[in-house]
């Protein structure tokens, strides 16, 4: 079957690098446009990153084209602005005014081509902190996301680069939009996302929180939880996540186990009931789930509607037998020749998802990304 591609035909230029601009990017070229990277003569440095950046480039940069282009010189700008001269979209994510001062900022561009959809993807909007430099760890930081993960006293980043990719999505939501709108009006225009409000709209949930009780949140492993089971629970092996949502949920789940005596008590009926009564039913649920082994749990909540998770790794994830099955993880070939597996787009159409294979090859100036 072939993959599809929603977006075929739609021109792309990057000037990116890290994970907020590339991930935008990769978004288009996994939907089928033509992306072209433009990098410096050396290769883009987000390709020999170590530690936990040497996956940035494989995971963000497939199905791409990449041309080296020497920006500090007049031939190097020239070729820059006939590829944005013929592009649909140019996705960009340096610092504040670096484009700008190439002359290949939005106002000198949009001159050159009026249709060109221009993506501007920082780490604040327009105001008083936009000069400054910013990364997805700086806006957890600052938005309140690492206080609400980490325990009380201790904030913690998220465990991926959650605020780059998804700031990089609303940049592809605004650019999406725009295009229809370029449909209409025949005229293109920027479009401006970050990673501060990204983080801010994530933590809304818990600014409403406050809006809706008056109290603060508190961190995740400190809060209140809404319901009664929402829990990480230790088996005789290992651990499973157990989320009791409903009250119907709660009879079966006391069925299931045989928990008579909790489903006996009629305090117990009502979900607000339960959450008042935690510390009374939850040592009697971790009790109950210590004596099986993981899989024998898991055996049980099977097919019953009750949420639960055995509690996952990522290098868990390339033998998945769900995800082998649907075919999130596509085929990579790595710039050194070695093959691996990594998740496309976790989007289907029609029941397909857009995975085909991809080829990173070397930097250099006719090196092309597939």
């Amino acid at each position: 079957m072939t993959a599809p591609a929603p977006l075929a035909g739609l021109k792309v230029v990057e000037f990116t690098h890290m994970v907020m601009g590339p991930a935008a990017g990769s978004i288009f070229a996994a939907l089928g446009a033509e992306v072209v990277r433009v990098e410096p003569l050396e290769g883009d440095k987000t390709r020999t990153l170590l530690g936990s950046g040497a996956g940035y480039f494989p995971m963000y940069n497939r199905h791409k084209q990449s041309v080296s282009l020497d920006l500090k010189s007049p031939e190097g700008i020239a070729e820059a602005k006939a590829l944005a001269a013929g592009a649909d979209i140019l996705i960009e994510n340096f610092r504040p005014g670096a484009l700008d001062k190439l002359g290949l900022g939005y106002d000198a561009l949009a001159e050159l081509n009026p249709r060109l959809i221009y993506c501007s993807a920082k780490g604040f909007l327009p105001g008083p902190y936009e000069k400054r430099t910013a990364l997805d760890e700086v806006a957890q930081m600052m938005g309140g996301l690492a206080y609400m993960t980490g325990p009380p006293g201790r904030p913690l980043r998220a465990g991926s680069s959650v605020i780059d990719v998804t700031g990089g999505m609303f940049g592809v939501i605004g650019v999406l939009a725009a295009l229809e709108e370029r449909h209409r009006t025949g005229k293109g225009r920027l479009v401006q996302a970050s990673l501060f409000e990204t983080t801010v709209y994530l933590v809304g949930q818990h600014m409403a929180q406050l809006a809706v009780t008056g109290k603060a949140a508190s961190p995740m492993p400190a809060r209140i939880s809404a319901w009664a089971i929402y829990d990480v629970f230790e088996t005789r092996d290992d651990p499973v996540f157990i989320g009791v949502v409903t009250d119907a949920l709660w009879e079966k789940f006391c069925q299931l186990f045989s928990l008579d005596d909790l489903w006996a008590d009629e305090s117990l009926r009502r979900n607000n009931e339960r959450v008042l009564q935690r510390d009374h039913i939850l040592p009697q649920i971790r009790a109950l789930i210590g004596n099986f082994t993981r899989a024998e749990v898991i055996e049980r909540l099977e097919g019953t509607g009750i949420p639960f998770a055995p509690i996952g790794k990522p290098e868990d994830m390339f033998d998945d037998p769900h995800l082998l099955a649907t075919g999130l993880l596509e085929p990579v070939t790595l710039p050194d020749g070695r093959e691996t597996q990594l998740p496309t787009l976790p989007i289907a159409f029609d029941g397909a998802l857009v995975s085909r294979p991809a080829t990173l090859t070397p930097a250099g100036a006719a090196a092309r990304s597939k």
